[in-house]
């Protein structure tokens, strides 16, 4: 069992993302003691930990901690969905446990009124009017209704105080609502306005969106530019309300959420638990194999429902050649029949969606564990035969779209994990476009010119991305400035460019080395210069978007004026396509599941 004495949160802390979450933490015999939601983990979670004083009750809280562990999802509202679920199922102790959770709220449309309003609903008896719902706590429910009014401008205010205005209230002014109360807007408008509220709570909101996107377009081409921007409002504000969520589900659906990711050696595994249609959060594993993912994966299947009870339905990432037969043997292992399938669409796509990216980041907060970067940095150390442990390694990239806008990168890496304080780009002029090696001896001589002058400090490596010919123009670079005495290794994609096939290229070495796929130091090597790739891309999209003043977009590969169009359109501007998830920009017409993927990925190269 862990010991709260030997948790390190400042470690932990410095691991996690900055990105939607919920938080579960554990004291040392494993009993679940509290449960919680971010907007940023790390933010959140660190707050825990910082030097302003706390409550007693989370002080008391705080000494018990043994282990923390997130669920990365899309939104705050899937954060507060989940962060509920997790709390009715397990209620934890240090919680505060919910009274009224027989009742659920609801949001009440009172059809008796000439302006109907939207307001919140809890109780036992049925109102007169409709009612959409339930939701799972009042803060989803508060959360639509401002949405709501921002888009619609339905009214709120109580009906003694609509009776009784003379003038717009507040709410009028700051554009949350139409002011029929002193008949700024007529009954046929208003009805018309609160149709459209009640066609999203309906989850009937995608003709909504097509009928605002023409309306929109006829007034800019009849130049009522006014109403153009005020439908692009409506638009971006739908748009955010279209978020599908992902928490709840059809309340019979029991369905365990199986994602791999990863390379042999180095394989992180998510389980997305779903019970009663409730998201329950998450479990990550790291099965140390070796072997290709689909064996890997149904290996881990048999094992883990051998000692677990499994539901009727497991979903899966990978496809398995041998599905039915893993499906007859996992239903030999359970007792009875376990359907296996993939799915790309729908929930259940987005719930796989979700176990591959909390995959994706366990895998990162495991290798930026402290003890798990000192292991490879000891074991590179080995391997090379370096004279000490580095405590300093740089590597170097150079990116550019058909030898224009050339940019070298240099990435810092540490016993801490990445040193980005310490990265650094060059803007490279002068060498032919497109001379990969001409770029690169000019980046190390104007790199190895302020190491030598102690304006940077020594790295102990100096890793560059590339085979032999990098290593010789990075070499001649450092000898311009004057800076021979570096280590330097070279690393080269295997023949089949796959990971764990990487030549290393040391000086004066004419044969490269290779280290077993599941070296930790190859490891570490590999993340280091994925890191340089990543940071040097971004660098040079963002010089070339400057260069020619050009849309982001522009420059996505297979993403033309007309899908450049519709996205714009869909989602109200440039903002909403960069807020949009990939099951947001699928629904775009001409923007399949491929592009969508690839958008995401551009727009987004560090997620």
């Amino acid at each position: 069992m862990p010991d709260p004495a030997s948790f390190d949160p400042q470690r932990f802390v410095a691991t996690l993302p900055y990105r939607p979450g919920v938080y579960r933490m554990h004291d040392a015999a494993g009993e679940l003691i509290y449960v919680g939601k971010a907007a940023r983990l790390r933010d959140r979670v660190g707050s825990y930990f910082s030097s302003r004083p706390q409550s007693a009750k989370v002080a008391a809280m705080l000494r018990r901690v043994a282990r923390i562990e997130v669920t990365v999802v899309g939104s705050e509202t899937d954060a507060l969905l989940l962060e509920c679920n997790l709390i009715k199922a397990h209620r934890p102790r240090y919680n505060v446990i919910l009274r009224d959770d027989k009742t659920f709220p609801f949001i009440l449309c009172a059809t008796d009124h000439e302006f109907p309003r939207l307001q919140y609903w809890r109780g036992l008896r049925r109102p007169a009017g409709r009612l959409f719902g339930p939701y799972p706590n009042a803060s989803v429910v508060k959360a639509a209704l401002q949405h709501l009014q921002k888009v619609f401008r339905i009214r709120n205010c109580r009906d003694s105080f609509f009776a009784h205005r003379s003038r717009p209230c507040l709410q009028h002014q700051i554009g949350r609502c139409s002011a029929p109360c002193v008949a700024l807007i007529s009954v046929a408008d208003y009805r018309h306005d609160l149709d459209s509220a009640l066609r999203v709570l309906e989850g009937n909101s995608e003709p909504l969106a097509a009928e605002l996107r023409a309306r929109m377009s006829e007034a800019s081409q009849a130049l009522r530019f006014e109403d153009a921007a005020r439908l692009r409002d409506q638009l971006a504000g739908l748009t955010e309300l279209q978020s599908q969520q992902i928490s709840t589900a059809p309340r019979s659906r029991d369905v365990d959420v199986v994602a791999l990711v990863g390379e042999p050696g180095q394989y992180a595994l998510t389980i997305l638990t779903v019970r009663e249609g409730n998201s329950l959060g998450t479990s990550n594993f790291f099965p140390a194999a070796l072997g290709e993912a689909a064996e890997t994966l149904a290996q881990f299947l048999l094992l883990h429902y051998g000692q677990q009870p499994a539901p009727a339905e497991i979903l899966i990432n990978q496809a398995l050649p041998d599905r039915e037969a893993v499906a007859e043997a996992l239903a030999a292992v359970v007792g009875r029949a376990v359907r296996l399938h993939q799915s790309e669409r729908g929930l259940p796509g987005r719930w796989l969606e979700l176990a591959e990216e909390n995959a994706r980041e366990a895998l990162r907060m495991r290798a930026s564990r402290r003890d798990t970067i000192a292991a490879a940095l000891q074991a590179l150390a080995a391997e090379l035969t370096l004279p000490r442990v580095p405590e300093l390694i740089e590597c170097f990239d150079v990116s550019h779209t058909g030898g224009e806008g050339t940019v070298g990168a240099c990435v810092a890496y540490g016993a801490e994990g990445a040193i980005k304080r310490a990265y650094r780009r060059y803007n490279i002029e002068g060498p032919t476009p497109g001379d990969d090696y001409g770029a690169l001896e000019q980046a190390l001589a104007r790199h190895g010119a302020r190491i030598q002058s102690g304006d940077l400090p020594r790295p102990d490596l100096l890793l560059i991305d590339g085979g032999s010919g990098q290593l010789k123009a990075a070499q001649q670079g450092l000898a311009r400035a004057g800076c021979n005495d570096l280590s330097l290794l070279a690393i080269s994609k295997g023949p089949d460019r796959r990971p764990g096939q990487e030549r290393l290229h040391l000086p004066g070495e004419s044969v490269a080395r290779t280290l077993p796929p599941d070296s930790v130091a190859l490891h570490l090597l590999q993340r280091v210069r994925d890191e340089a790739h990543r940071f040097a891309i971004t660098g040079q999209r963002r010089r070339r978007a400057r260069r020619y003043h050009e849309s982001i977009l522009e420059a996505v590969p297979g993403l033309g004026p007309a899908r450049r169009r519709a996205l714009l359109t869909h989602f109200g501007g440039l903002p909403g396509v960069l807020r949009a998830g990939i099951s947001d920009l699928e629904r775009v017409a001409g923007v399949g599941t491929a592009l969508a993927r690839t958008l995401y990925d551009y727009l987004h190269p560090g997620a």
